[in-house]
């Protein structure tokens, strides 16, 4: 017998594994002994009242719980004979869950990865921090894991319709992921913790005769007509395969370039623009918990949105990956220019919370006259490169206290960040330029009326937050997910307009790996 149940609990005892148990048999009516398993289905924070709450939501079973209670487990079989074969450009999460999906179908996929491994990425990731030297092909954003492995880990999305989003979380615990994301509202591995994970599943593609190329960067297409056969690596080797999956992040412009050159059909979309905004974690604890100590509680964190207009355009301003206890990192992907993440690790402890800030970006705001589709990509290189000539031509970022921006006046000084590089103070005006100044003004102004203390110069911006999303799309066909024009072509993930996170990735790179078994066999 099962009995379902949903109850709010004090923090103190629903983080407490004993007391939480007790609390449920006794909402269960049970004493105990009466219960044979006791199965947590969901856990998430309620901060509407005047003391914030845990709602769960958990399973009694006063008999045997079913086998199969976490769903199915992965198994792989062995493809390194297999006659079918897939090229997987890119190894972050869309690559490499395409590529274990591909092996349970029976197809042997080839990973090509322009960075280096988690554990050779992290001394490039070290020299951006402290000797300002940006790798092109190692660095926040490129190499095993893809932008997600050293930038967080978040799991929450809302593309619960592309896919199994349970799924993907179990085969991320069967990998070494907590347990806890599958029960958590808004589960989070940590970055610290992600990079083991991420090994484990470019493990379990290596020992089932899959093979995953590191330093391999893809600097032309094998055409032939119509039909990609494969792609040229920057050695010169040439490598062929039934079907290309094109999985390359939304930061590998040389991809879209190439793409645009060999004329292969690409769109400019929508994305957004703006900056990282960075309060005191006890500043934002306070607010949402109405509580000067959490307890228990996790770091607390929001989510804003607000319509903004000017010039007689009406666009949103939101907030993106907030980062509670968390820290700032810099993203950029070439010399000459500075972009900004933010990232968590597990225990999300750090004494900052920070989170994007951005304003969208429609097709209307790009000169497409000039650069056609890469219209987007050129907006987002121009601010990027402003940002990093007004901090000095380092990695150190422009930066303005918060309330000073709103008053656009000079900040005499900065605070204390977690943005190692360092900042410098400039305003923010001069990177980001009027009309998307204008636009975070109007946000950040709404912000502080919903959360007390918000705008505040006990904050500050720093710049740019701009790979908030692909400015490119590759199209594809909504029921093959082919390229409407060049057939063995796959585009997938972030990098091709279809995805927004690590989940919706994995989702859709599954996905594709599901539409290459389907097609490949009747070319």
């Amino acid at each position: 017998m099962k009995q379902e149940l949903e109850l709010l609990l004090a923090p103190e005892v629903a983080f407490d594994e004993l007391a939480r148990y007790e609390a449920i048999l006794q909402h269960a009516g049970l004493r105990p002994g009466q219960a044979d398993f006791v199965h947590l289905r969901r856990r998430s924070i309620d901060a509407r009242g005047r003391q914030p709450l845990v709602r769960l939501r958990a399973d009694v079973y006063t008999e045997a719980p079913p086998k199969d209670l976490f769903g199915p487990w992965f198994t792989y079989p062995d493809v390194s004979r297999a006659r079918r074969k897939v090229l997987i450009v890119g190894a972050g999460p869309a690559g490499l869950f395409a590529a274990l999906r591909c092996i349970e179908l029976g197809i042997k996929p080839i990973v090509l990865e322009r960075g280096k491994d988690v554990r050779a990425r992290r001394r490039d990731l070290a020299a951006i921090n402290k000797e300002h030297t940006v790798h092109p092909d190692s660095n926040y954003c490129f190499g095993e894991g893809g932008a997600g492995t050293y930038s967080d880990g978040k799991l929450y999305t809302r593309a619960t319709k592309r896919g199994d989003v349970g799924r993907v979380l179990r085969r991320l615990v069967q990998h070494g992921a907590t347990p806890d994301i599958l029960v958590d509202a808004h589960p989070h591995i940590g970055t610290n913790k992600l990079p083991a994970v991420v090994q484990a599943l470019r493990e379990a593609i290596t020992d089932a005769g899959g093979e995953v190329r590191f330093e391999t960067r893809v600097t032309d297409l094998i055409l032939d007509h119509n039909h990609l056969r494969g792609v040229v690596t920057a050695t010169g080797e040439a490598l062929e395969a039934d079907a290309t999956i094109l999985a390359t992040g939304h930061s590998a412009r040389d991809i879209y370039e190439l793409l645009h050159r060999r004329g292969v059909l690409i769109e400019a979309k929508p994305f957004a623009l703006g900056v990282r905004v960075e309060h005191p974690q006890s500043l934002i604890d306070q607010a949402q918990y109405r509580r000067r100590e959490r307890g228990l509680l996790p770091a607390a964190s929001y989510a804003l949105v607000h319509q903004t207009e000017v010039k007689g355009r009406q666009r949103g301003v939101f907030s993106f990956c907030m980062c509670p206890g968390g820290f700032i990192v810099p993203a950029a992907t070439a010399p000459g220019e500075v972009v900004v993440n933010g990232m968590s690790p597990s225990r999300r402890d750090s004494r900052f919370a920070n989170s994007g800030i951005v304003a969208a970006v429609e097709l209307d705001d790009l000169d497409l006259k000039q650069h056609g589709p890469l219209a987007g990509l050129h907006f987002q290189q121009q601010i990027e490169q402003r940002a990093c000539l007004a901090a000095g031509g380092t990695q150190q970022a422009p930066a303005q206290r918060l309330g000073d921006f709103l008053k656009n006046k000079a900040s005499a000084e900065l605070l204390e960040t977690s943005y190692q590089p360092g900042l410098l103070p400039v305003r923010m005006d001069e990177v980001l330029g009027a009309t998307l100044a204008a636009r975070l003004r109007q946000g950040f102004e709404n912000f502080g009326r919903k959360i007390p203390g918000y705008a505040t110069n006990a904050a500050q911006i720093v710049g740019v937050e701009s790979r908030t999303s692909s400015p490119v799309r590759i199209p594809r066909d909504a029921a093959t997910l082919q390229h409407p024009v060049v057939q063995g072509l796959f585009p997938c993930g972030e990098g091709a307009g279809y995805a927004g996170g690590i989940v919706s990735a994995a989702m859709d790179g599954e996905r594709c790996a599901e539409a290459v078994t389907e097609l490949v066999g009747s070319w």
